[in-house]
């Protein structure tokens, strides 16, 4: 039951949104939560870890490191550029910063089952990337817009901290403790984290609702070059740099898919509603792209090779 609820996680976020949009009233009144469903979504994903999952990245620092790399340097600049490109107001542009600098997003592991990716590196990628956001992310807004706009550093590196990593930090203890319970309900702990992002998703399209007319559109579209930007430069950059088909396309959903409700609820949290809508959006749009590519990447097979050494 909850994987059929589950795998319609594109649908359900749209269903809200437009709910949302055209019905914001009720989801306004929750702006309140959107911190504390952040750090519910955080405590779930650290319920999934256990000590094996960091020792995996141990044994793969060389793909980790490539695509971790890749999504920092990337992302956070692709959305410069594209926000300049598209003429963005400077709240939006420090939102789609926001998103281009946030670590990489609990729903690519799931995508990357789908695709027939190597579930175990798209694991440890959000993982270190999650770890490395508390300093990244306030780091690369910093360094972006620092002089055009006032990035509040120490409140956003304290402000991660409590939102994700010491969620993190308590969930892998609990698995430590129960992790045959936790493996039997994992379908149902993944649809309690899809709610909340669906739910944050609501509440940020609500706060906008009265400027979806007129922001909606060019903001829609600077997410799907965005969004595009990660999935295609990170699976081509990623051969570049000599990985295989497999490790290539776990890194381009690892690039492409970020951490987008971090974003929008560091963004209402330190700047601006409106600064919250490319994250609310691109928390919609990644999740249909990614199925989409998940599909497509499914009925493409992988070389044997790159099969046999992706298992090993």
């Amino acid at each position: 039951m909850f994987e059929s609820f589950n795998r319609l996680f594109p649908v359900w976020a749209i269903l809200f949104a437009l709910l949302a949009a055209f019905l914001p009233a009720p989801f306004v009144e929750l702006k309140s939560l959107i911190q504390p469903l952040l750090a519910l979504i955080m405590f779930v994903m650290g319920l999934t870890l256990s000590l094996s999952d960091f020792a995996t990245v141990l044994r793969a620092p060389k793909a980790i490191g490539i695509g971790v790399v890749l999504q920092y340097a990337l992302m956070p600049l692709a959305a410069l550029i594209i926000s300049h490109l598209l003429d963005l107001s400077p709240e939006l542009t420090i939102g789609m910063v926001l998103v281009g600098a946030t670590s990489g997003g609990t729903a690519s592991n799931v995508i990357t089952w789908l695709a027939g990716g190597n579930v175990a590196l798209s694991v440890s990628m959000t993982m270190v990337s999650t770890l490395l956001s508390v300093v990244m992310t306030p780091f690369l807004v910093w360094a972006y817009m620092g002089t055009s706009i006032e990035v509040p550093v120490a409140g956003m590196l304290m402000s991660i901290a409590q939102l994700v990593i010491a969620p993190i930090v308590l969930g892998t203890l609990v698995h430590q403790f129960a992790s045959r319970t936790l493996a039997r309900i994992e379908p149902a702990l993944a649809s309690i984290a899809m709610v909340a992002i669906v739910v944050i998703i609501a509440i940020v399209v609500a706060l906008n609702a009265g400027r979806l007319a007129s922001l909606g559109p060019i903001v829609a579209l600077a997410v799907i070059a965005h969004n595009g930007v990660g999935l295609i430069g990170g699976y081509s950059l990623a051969r570049v740099l000599g990985m295989d088909p497999r490790d290539s396309r776990t890194i381009a959903i690892e690039v492409g898919m970020q951490n987008s409700g971090l974003a929008a609820s560091l963004a209402s949290q330190f700047f601006t509603a409106g600064a919250a809508l490319p994250g609310a959006l691109f928390s919609v749009w990644h999740n249909i792209s990614g199925s989409l590519l998940a599909g497509y990447w499914k009925r493409r097979a992988l070389p044997a090779a790159a099969t046999t050494e992706g298992q090993h």
